[in-house]
């Protein structure tokens, strides 16, 4: 075999292993243009636009104001590039945190406000120091959205997200700020056990509940009374030309065990499909 067979071959051979690598590791693709647009979803490696985000309307949501003023100028703030805070929304399932949380980014966005919002899952928080190195490298201001945070017990995740909030290496650059949701105020469950350690058990319980002191504005959820849950119906039947009975409507959440802003827009997506109309 001569050196120029040889050459071939080896370099055949190195062409095929670099294809196998490829295969086990690709490349990721580029990311989504981010200068413009209302919102995004971090996969964990690249940057990817929503092609429909169209949240609900500020006005539609009912028997929140207080949160959606304190929360809109919050975010008026951010996207001037003063000082905003990190929030937590957290409350009672159904009642309108993520709902609140996109509805005023799309508000401020057709308005002509820059500000984006971008996704991201609750167990890609290990992940978001790459994407704050690509946020960061924009003047634009971005809501960083995790949506129903959680942790168990034994998780390290908890240590990282208050990294992200003050200081530390994986802190988020200032044009952009964390909006996250839980169904806990304090986002990590307390245990009764807590109570019982003898190594240091308020130390145990303050270090868990300093993550939730982490953010700035902090903003309570709670269930709904039957004259809120009544005053959202009223509100969507009215916007989509919709009838309804009272003890009807009342009958509605009897069954689900619950009032709540999510179960008064089933009742409304109930009563659509019973007239024959399109909620679109």
């Amino acid at each position: 075999m001569t050196d120029g067979e040889t050459g071939l071959e080896t370099g055949a051979t190195l062409r095929r292993i670099a294809d196998a690598l490829e295969r086990l590791s690709p490349i990721p693709p580029n990311s989504a243009d981010i200068s413009s647009g209302p919102a995004f979803h971090w996969t964990g490696q690249t940057i990817e636009a929503i092609a429909r985000f169209a949240p609900i309307t500020l006005d539609m949501l009912t028997g929140i104001d207080d949160q959606k003023a304190r929360l809109l100028e919050n975010s008026k703030r951010l996207a001037n590039g003063f000082a905003a805070h990190d929030v937590l929304l957290w409350g009672s399932r159904g009642m309108g945190k993520s709902a609140l949380a996109k509805s005023v980014v799309g508000e401020l966005h057709r308005a002509d406000t820059d500000i984006a919002m971008v996704e991201a899952s609750a167990d890609a928080l290990a992940n978001l120091p790459g994407l704050f190195a690509i946020l960061g490298q924009t003047d634009r201001a971005f809501v960083l959205f995790i949506d129903d945070i959680g942790f168990d017990e034994d998780s390290a995740a908890p240590r990282l997200l208050r990294s992200m909030l003050e200081g530390g290496a994986a802190a988020r650059p200032d044009n952009v700020r964390l909006y996250v949701t839980s169904n806990r105020r304090h986002i990590v469950p307390r245990q009764m056990s807590e109570q019982d350690d003898p190594i240091n058990p308020r130390d145990v319980i303050d270090d868990k509940l300093a993550l939730s002191d982490r953010f700035g504005l902090r903003l309570g959820f709670h269930a709904a009374s039957q004259d809120d849950y009544l005053a959202m119906i009223d509100r969507y039947a009215e916007v989509h030309g919709l009838d309804y009975d009272r003890e009807d409507a009342l009958l509605w959440s009897k069954q689900r065990g619950s009032r709540s802003g999510r179960v008064a827009w089933q009742y409304i997506v109930e009563l659509a499909g019973r007239a024959g109309k399109s909620l679109v």
